[in-house]
């Protein structure tokens, strides 16, 4: 059946605050790691899992996302997200020993893996291809707002409540998505022949679960530390014997033929640069400001705050604008800031104004904006629909890991200084210098692209 304008509208709004309200619970719970620790009485590292499982879950679950959108209903499989996003945050909610806790927040991060894939594709699906960029940018809005808001919030709940407000906050907003989801959600996506191959399942299990976690812990225990070393050559077996087994099968899990699109390639090697500078960012900038600056975690939220509302604010600028003039010159515009700011922020030091890191970081937000929704949108483009569900589970798989392997590269940069200045300091000449590659792959697109 055809939907009308109004009811397409309807039903991707609905599901847009699906999406806002499970990431935002990401970061909201963030800020609630010191009073769970308090709780359960526990170390810093065990209640770090909080975020690692969710991490690991989620990174498995993407993958094998082009299997489930083609597989089943976009509505069917919306309800199944929210319902295990509810189930997993009333487990959170009531978990009288961590164990259930971190089951709660695994339950959940099966919902968000099978949510954040499905909008995407039901996005591009929705919408006719001269559309597609506006539509992406609302998504874009939602994905930028949820974390840079998530903190502020967090902390004025956290101040007058317990850490088990933010479940009840959550679980209540979720439960009314899904009773507006039951009666506005229309299917979108038509379902197709996909085989769940259990082996496949497995082998992108080891791989990405294994790359997420290897790259994450090297941060803080070093690229020569043995067990990191088996992990990440471990994952990598696993990754290229799953890559040899998507091309045997007759019905791949996840299609690899989207590797030969250029259009496709050229796209995501750019958002994934973006990436590996942006996910570093969002964890060297607090380290700058807390612990060398001398502020506050609030006050570093507070300086943090307009470079994210930015990049939320842009998302759906940038979005209608590239159905105007194409990706080329956003991902030009957005690497040379991304460029310029990183040679600036190497310049900070223990003396530098609040105003001066609060621009800054605003403008390798800014950079970052220009890129995300146009060039995510260009990558999508370039493929048949038949091909969409695979070429997002690709784009949303090597986003995440490259963010993560960005962030362990340049966290271990940051400790190879004698200070923690010059650390974070030579660190930024070496993001600036992979914004010069990006730079250099966004001049190499072609001109409509």
């Amino acid at each position: 059946m055809e939907l009308s304008k109004a009811q397409r509208y309807a039903t991707v709004m609905v599901m847009m605050l699906g999406a806002f309200i499970a990431l935002l619970n990401q970061t909201l719970l963030t800020t609630a790691l010191p009073g769970i620790m308090t709780s359960f009485n526990l170390s810093l590292d065990s209640a770090q899992w909080l975020t690692t499982i969710f991490m690991l879950v989620n990174g498995i679950m993407i993958p094998i996302s082009a299997y489930y959108t083609t597989r089943f209903s976009s509505k069917s499989l919306y309800l199944t997200a929210i319902g295990l996003f509810i189930l997993g945050t009333l487990l959170c909610l009531v978990a009288p020993y961590f164990w259930l806790l971190l089951l709660g927040r695994a339950v959940q991060a099966i919902g968000a893996g099978i949510l954040i894939p499905l909008i995407q594709v039901v996005l591009l699906v929705a919408f006719p291809l001269e559309e597609r960029g506006a539509a992406m940018g609302i998504f874009g809005l939602v994905t930028g707002f949820s974390p840079a808001i998530g903190p502020t919030l967090s902390g004025w709940i956290l101040s007058y409540y317990s850490w088990q407000a933010i479940f009840v906050i959550v679980l209540v907003a979720m439960l009314i998505n899904i009773v507006i989801s039951i009666a506005v959600v229309k299917n979108v996506t038509t379902t197709g022949p996909a085989d769940l191959d259990l082996l496949s399942v497995v082998l992108s299990t080891f791989a990405f679960g294994g790359l997420l976690y290897g790259f994450s812990k090297a941060s803080r225990m070093g690229f020569t530390n043995p067990t990191i070393v088996l992990l990440l050559i471990t994952s990598f077996v696993a990754l290229t014997v799953y890559f040899k087994r998507q091309k045997q099968l007759p019905t791949p899990m996840l299609n690899t033929s989207v590797l030969r699109v250029k259009a496709f390639v050229q796209a995501c090697l750019i958002i994934m640069v973006m990436f590996m500078i942006f996910n570093a960012s969002m964890t060297l900038m607090p380290i700058y400001i807390q612990n060398i600056r001398g502020l506050t975690a609030l006050q570093s939220g507070l300086l943090l705050l307009p470079g994210g509302l930015l990049m939320g604010i842009l998302a759906p600028i940038t979005g209608r604008l590239f159905d105007k003039i194409g990706g080329k010159p956003f991902a030009v515009l957005g690497m040379l800031l991304i460029v310029v700011s990183s040679l600036f922020l190497s310049r900070l030091d223990a003396q530098s104004t609040s105003l001066t890191i609060s621009f800054l970081f605003s403008m390798l937000m800014t950079g970052n904006a220009l890129i995300l929704t146009p060039l995510t949108t260009s990558a999508m483009n370039a493929l048949p629909l038949s091909l969409i569900p695979h070429g997002s589970a690709m784009n949303s798989a090597t986003r995440q890991l490259f963010a993560a392997i960005g962030t362990a590269i340049f966290v271990s940069l940051m400790g190879t200084k004698a200070s923690l200045e010059q650390g974070f300091q030579f660190t930024y000449q070496a993001i600036a210098g992979l914004a010069f590659l990006g730079l250099f792959l966004a001049l190499s697109l072609p001109r409509k692209h």
